[in-house]
């Protein structure tokens, strides 16, 4: 790829210049406010709709997304837009049945939630968790990514300088707080919108221009559908006797109806709404405010796929067509992971430094909305708890401050010779890995929590570990132990020798058994647990407004859906 010319350089250098003068701007219009800790870690009372919905999805989006999704859409299509549309009802749902429980019990992070709600055992266990996972894989993984994207985007070479540029960036807008995370992330999904339109407009114009079309992006697209009509169906058929190995990794990665069914659900619904990276946004607002917020990155998220999946179709049918050649692997395949970084191969000067920015809006504030959160929870959870009661509010923000800089030196130390091995595995891959087998038990957990009131304790870490147990069971031993073909399942060959079940179904498995261990556990207490919260059906009522913007997601999605079914 050739070097970024001079005009690259200078819309760069605007972009950071403004994002962050404009994070002094608003941290030094708020210096007056006392330094409290909810003010700090929540930007309680502070964050508009807009700044919420907007954070939500800049910290969302990174490198994972433009890389695998991207990849995703070059091996399989349109098909993997599920995750961000059932997203966008995940969301739906969180902000009508999931926020008023949290802001009318004060539930300041998600551990908290864990204590209030069933004990102290379970909130620390998951507090600890929550803090390794954040660090060793989400935060090392994002920054990997983001600094192995950037590098070939700039032509390889300096990676660690990248990685150390990346971290620094991410420090000086988290040391700012919440607000200053919020309100600048308002610029960089807006950096990150433009950069990835303009990326999908160069996609379809190249693909256009293949086929003797001319600079005709409506054209690109329709030859797309022409092309390879199969990258535009949601739904991926069952494999059969006949299928090939290719048909079958496709159905192992996104099961058909079966994952409507399984796990996208608990995927969306873990992520969203049980997850401090992401409702720490919400729970400094009212209800309505952080509603709003939320429901508007649902709608964002339902024009997501056009930015971060439309390229990868566009790098297949370029490459299935004899373009792209040069982007093969040593043995001789392309590899999809590069799907994104071919096309940004072909951007004109200018447009390289726009891609740039958006490529490290996406980078920097995921970065910031991670160590954000673990700051919360190791200054809120740990420190406050079980090393200093009585620390002041000053105290506590400055022990949030030290945190950030401590974990995310961590990331550098790890991501530095790449430790992990998440360049071997895929960093994508890695995060669903260490991610996925925790979620089946963790969503049981609180959605027992929040709307049964006879939920104990004992069920809880019950569904913590039976979640985790069953996960296990069902990924890697269930097809040898009882076979390849059960009521409850049928396993594929994978191609490496041995059979898999779709990681999906392994999902909607693990959290249905999982419920129904935590239900005869919890039958065995009280008919109302002490520690039940007192739900109130008007809590769950929504404004006028509000209703609106969830008729016109539902419409949206079903249009979707009709239309490449």
């Amino acid at each position: 790829m050739e070097k970024f010319a001079q005009i690259d350089y200078i819309i760069f250098l605007v972009y950071f210049v403004v994002v962050a003068g404009y994070g002094y701007w608003i941290y030094r219009k708020k210096s007056n406010v006392s330094a409290s800790s909810k003010d700090y870690f929540l930007a309680e009372g502070s964050l508009t709709w807009w700044a919420i919905g907007a954070s939500l999805i800049a910290s969302n989006i990174s490198a994972e997304q433009f890389i695998g999704m991207s990849g995703n859409g070059f091996t399989v299509g349109i098909a993997v837009a599920a995750y961000e549309w059932i997203a966008a009802l995940a969301l739906i749902i969180v902000a009508v049945w999931f926020i008023p429980v949290y802001l009318k019990n004060k539930i300041f992070t998600m551990p908290q939630f864990l204590n209030n709600r069933y004990n102290e055992t379970t909130s620390l266990i998951m507090a600890v968790f929550w803090l390794f996972l954040y660090i060793f894989v989400n935060l090392t993984s994002i920054l990997f990514l983001g600094a192995l994207a950037i590098n070939n985007l700039a032509g390889g070479g300096s990676f660690h300088a990248i990685v150390l540029a990346l971290s620094v960036f991410a420090i000086i807008i988290t040391l700012g707080g919440m607000r200053v995370i919020g309100f600048t992330d308002v610029i960089q999904v807006l950096v990150l919108i433009i950069g990835g339109v303009a990326t999908t407009y160069v996609a379809l114009t190249l693909v256009s221009e293949h086929f003797g079309l001319g600079k005709d992006v409506l054209a690109g697209f329709s030859q797309l559908m022409k092309d390879s009509p199969e990258h535009f169906k949601m739904i991926i058929e069952k494999p059969t006797a006949s299928s090939s190995q290719e048909e079958i990794n496709k159905y192992l990665m996104l099961p058909g109806l079966g994952m409507y069914l399984a796990g996208i659900w608990i995927v969306n619904l873990n992520y969203w709404g049980c997850n401090q990276y992401i409702t720490q946004r919400a729970l400094g607002a009212d209800l309505k405010t952080a509603r709003t917020g939320i429901l508007f990155a649902g709608f964002l998220k339902l024009f997501m796929p056009v930015i971060v999946m439309l390229p990868g179709i566009a790098a297949y049918v370029l490459y299935k067509n004899g373009a792209l050649q040069q982007e093969m692997a040593p043995g001789g395949h392309f590899n999809p992971d590069n799907a994104y970084s071919a096309i940004l191969g072909f951007l004109p000067d200018g447009m390289k430094g726009l891609s740039l920015a958006a490529l490290t809006a996406a980078i920097v504030a995921s970065l910031a909305g991670k160590a954000n959160s673990i700051a919360t929870i190791f200054t809120m959870d740990i420190y406050k708890k079980y090393i200093k009661k009585d620390a002041s509010e000053r105290n506590l923000v400055n022990v949030g401050k030290t945190t950030v800089i401590v974990a995310i030196a961590a990331s550098i130390l790890f991501t530095w010779d790449d430790m992990l091995g998440i360049g071997g595995e895929g960093g994508f891959t890695f995060i669903q890995k260490y991610t996925g087998f925790i979620s089946p038990g963790v969503l049981a957990m609180f959605l027992l929590g929040m709307f049964w009131k006879r939920t104990t304790g004992a069920a809880a870490i019950i569904g913590l570990i039976m979640g985790f147990a069953l996960s296990v069971v069902f990924n890697n031993y269930a097809p040898a132990w009882f076979g390849n073909d059960t009521l409850l399942y049928t396993a594929y060959p994978n191609g490496r020798g041995g059979y898999e079940i779709p990681f999906q179904i392994c999902m909607g498995l693990s959290f249905f058994f999982t419920v129904i261990a935590m239900i005869a556990v919890s039958l065995a207490g009280p008919k109302i647990n002490p520690k039940a919260f007192v739900l109130d059906t008007k809590m769950f009522k929504v404004e006028p407004s509000v209703m609106v913007m969830i008729v016109l997601t539902l419409l949206l999605v079903s249009a979707l859906y009709v239309r490449f079914w």
